[in-house]
């Protein structure tokens, strides 16, 4: 909402680019949403390998809790 409320405020003050930004957000996202699907999977893969590094230790130190 405070998004669409600041591209109201652009409109109203120059809306030319208000118009080429709302043309170009998309453009935008589509670039980078290659790079969100490589985070997440980044980021799994890090998940796994510290779980799997942690889990002796958190065996250890609580051996009835899991």
């Amino acid at each position: 909402m405070f998004t669409f409320l600041l591209w109201c405020i652009l409109f109203v003050i120059c809306w030319p680019l208000a118009l080429l930004a709302l043309i170009a957000y998309p453009v935008v996202w589509l670039l980078l949403l290659p790079f969100r699907v490589i985070g997440v999977a980044v980021h799994g893969v890090l998940e796994i390998i510290y779980l799997g590094i942690t889990l002796p230790f958190r065996l250890l130190a609580s051996p009835f809790r899991i």
